[in-house]
C-alpha cells in the first residue's frame, strides 16, 4: 500500500486475499498472468493505431506544404502568363483556400489548440469526463477498440478477483475504480448496488448497452450455476480474439482509405494546377504558330 503508483487496489486486494486463505502463490501467478494478457491487449490497439495518425500527419503535412509554398507560386505564374484571365473553378478554389490558410494560418493554429485546451479542461470536469467516455465507445470503427477492451478487462479483472476470494461487492468496487471509463464505472457500480440489495447481477447488466447478450447471458448462466469466476474469465478470453479481430479488420479497412483520402487531396491540387498550365500551353502554340 505504501506504493499506490506502482501496486494499485487490484493488486493489493489479491494479495490481500491470497495470504488470508494460504493461497499467495497462485493469486500472484493470477496477477501476472492478468498482467501480461492486459498490456497484450493494450499494446495491439495502440499498434493498431500508430500507421493512420502517422499517415494522418503526413497528409495534413504535405497539404499544408503545398498550400503555403507551391499553390502560391502557380498563382503568379497564372496572373502573369493569362493576364487576369479567369481560371477554371477547381483552381480558383484551390487557390482561395491557400490564400485563406495563409492569411490565417496562426488563427487556425490558435482554434486547434483552444479546442485541445478546451478538451483537457472539460473532460478533467465529471460530466464532461463522462462525456468523452461515453463519446469514445459510439465512435465509429474506433469504438470497437475502446469497448472490447474495456468489457474484456472488467470480465478479467472481476473474474481474477473472485476466483481469487475477494468477496463480491469488494470485488465490483475495485473493479469500478480500475475501469478507467466512466460509463463502464456507473455500470458497475448499478451492478454493486444490486448485488448489495441480494439481486442478481443480469438486470442492471443488461442495462448497459455497452455489455452485449452474449455477455449477459454467461454472466447468467455463470451466476445459477456457482461458476461465474470461470465465465467471466471465459468471456475475457473470448473478447479478446474479437479484439485481435478488430484490429486486423481496422488496419485492413484504415490503409486504403487513408491513401485513397490522401490521393484525392493531392490529386485535386495537380489537376487544379494542371488545368491552367493546359491553356498557357495552348497560347503559347497559338502564338508561336
Amino acid at each position: 500500500t505504501q506504493y499506490p503508483k506502482i501496486f494499485d487496489n487490484l493488486y493489493i486486494n489479491m494479495v490481500k486475499a491470497g495470504e488470508a486463505g494460504g493461497v499467495l502463490e497462485v493469486v500472484l501467478g493470477r496477477l501476472a498472468e492478468f498482467a501480461e494478457k492486459s498490456e497484450k491487449i493494450k499494446n495491439k490497439v495502440k499498434g493498431a493505431m500508430i500507421y493512420p495518425i502517422v499517415v494522418l500527419f503526413a497528409a495534413v503535412g504535405i497539404t499544408a506544404f503545398l498550400m503555403i509554398q507551391v499553390i502560391p507560386k502557380f498563382q503568379q505564374v497564372f496572373a502573369d502568363m493569362l493576364g487576369g484571365e479567369a481560371l477554371p473553378t477547381i483552381t480558383q478554389m484551390v487557390i482561395d483556400a491557400s490564400g485563406y490558410v495563409q492569411h490565417n494560418g496562426l488563427q487556425i493554429l490558435g482554434i486547434i489548440v483552444a479546442l485541445v485546451i478546451i478538451r483537457k479542461v472539460v473532460g478533467r470536469t465529471e460530466k464532461g469526463a463522462y462525456f468523452f467516455d461515453a463519446l469514445s465507445l459510439k465512435v465509429p470503427v474506433t469504438g470497437t477498440l475502446v469497448q472490447r477492451p474495456a468489457v474484456s478487462r472488467v470480465s478479467r479483472t472481476l473474474g481474477t478477483l473472485l476466483a481469487s476470494g475477494v468477496p463480491i461487492l469488494q470485488s465490483l468496487t475495485i473493479v469500478r475504480d480500475t475501469t478507467g471509463n466512466r460509463v463502464l464505472a456507473k455500470a458497475i457500480q448499478t451492478i454493486h448496488d444490486s448485488v448489495k440489495e441480494g439481486e442478481s447481477m443480469t438486470q442492471p447488466l443488461s442495462q448497459c448497452p455497452v455489455f452485449p447478450p452474449m455477455v449477459v447471458s454467461m454472466v447468467e448462466v455463470g451466476e445459477e450455476t456457482g461458476a461465474l469466476a470461470d465465465m467471466l474469465t471465459r468471456i475475457a478470453n473470448t473478447y479478446d480474439d474479437e479484439v485481435d479481430n478488430a484490429v486486423a479488420g481496422m488496419t485492413a479497412a484504415i490503409e486504403p482509405a487513408l491513401i485513397i483520402v490522401l490521393a484525392l487531396v493531392v490529386g485535386t491540387i495537380v489537376v487544379a494546377m494542371f488545368l491552367p498550365m493546359v491553356k498557357i500551353i495552348g497560347s503559347v502554340s497559338g502564338a508561336g504558330a
